[in-house]
């Protein structure tokens, strides 16, 4: 990617999560790059190219972002799965760009259409998600009967509370939902690696 290129996708990244998608045209990106739009369509065809590697970018500097926390988290199974939230709260602190909650989800509000490029991006990234705390789950499920349903609904449940915490966070409608999520998730956690109950027999609590 050439110079001109990199401060058009920059400029592009910065406008669309601080406006929104659809507020921000080619116009506003090229006069902000410092480009022109020639350049843009050169580099990308379109808006819509734009979108899709601005969204692809922020996925992968993720990616790479929790998996370096995941790396040096301690190996128990919990602790993982907890690291997960930790990863969450650090990048949204890490810098401004990341304040106003989870980029995908908020350009899945614009963009809904499964026909538009950048769609499987949003919701790719979102199954990589469950997927990683599906895998976590399992590691934390004791092995026998229906571990893998177990693991399975654990992972969604986990899952249902980080996004939930992301969306909070760009809301900012009560403070520390990172924390929150957290705690619920160490309450799921607490009893996950219990096994599982024959069918129809109710495990006493004290």
């Amino acid at each position: 990617m050439t110079p001109a290129a990199r401060r058009a996708l920059a400029a592009a990244e910065r406008l669309f999560y601080a406006r929104g998608i659809h507020a921000v045209g080619v116009d506003l990106i090229a006069a902000e790059a410092g480009v022109t739009k020639k350049t843009l369509y050169d580099r990308f065809g379109s808006k819509e190219q734009i979108v899709v590697e601005y969204l692809a970018a922020r996925d992968e500097r993720w990616r790479v972002f929790l998996d370096g926390l995941l790396d040096a988290a301690p190996p128990e199974p919990r602790a993982r799965v907890l690291a997960v939230f930790d990863a969450s709260l650090a990048w949204t602190r890490s810098q401004e760009s990341h304040a106003k909650g989870c980029g995908m989800v908020n350009a899945h509000a614009e963009i809904s259409d499964a026909s538009h490029p950048a769609y499987p991006v949003i919701t790719g990234q979102k199954q990589w998600m469950l997927a990683l705390f599906t895998r976590l789950a399992r590691d934390v499920v004791q092995d026998g009967a229906g571990s893998w349903e177990r693991a399975e609904s654990l992972g969604r449940s986990l899952m249902l509370l980080h996004e939930g915490a992301f969306v909070a966070h760009g809301l900012r409608i009560f403070p520390d939902p990172f924390g929150r999520a957290r705690a619920q998730a160490e309450t799921l956690l607490a009893g996950a690696g219990e096994p599982a109950a024959p069918h129809g027999v109710v495990t006493p609590h004290a």
